[in-house]
């Protein structure tokens, strides 16, 4: 399993993005990397266009059939989640050690 922590605090430069997503990309296609734990402990603001690569890596880990867990996600972010039912989509939990658990499951 593969740990990814977002660094920044704020994922909203398209540049940036684009980069997340070619490194997303590159954990499952190239590094064969199946169970991924996104760990979003430091983001503060997410943009619609980081959420449009959230929603390609749970594409892609579940064409290669692993799975894709989150952890630690803001209230403010979750709520945007909630509104775009994206949290019916992907697999949340409260923090890193119940995220873990959840690849056991």
């Amino acid at each position: 399993m593969t740990v990814v922590q977002f660094i920044d605090r704020k994922i909203l430069d398209d540049s940036q993005i684009q980069e997340i997503g070619q490194e997303f990309t590159a954990l499952v296609e190239q590094d064969q990397k199946k169970n991924i734990l996104l760990n979003f402990s430091h983001v503060e603001f997410l943009s619609s266009s980081a959420l449009g690569k959230l929603i390609n890596l749970e594409k892609q880990v579940k064409a290669h059939s692993g799975k894709l867990r989150m952890s630690n996600i803001r209230p403010e972010i979750m709520e945007v989640f909630a509104i775009t039912k994206l949290n019916k989509l992907f697999d949340i939990r409260e923090d890193l050690p119940d995220a873990l658990a959840a690849f056991k499951s």
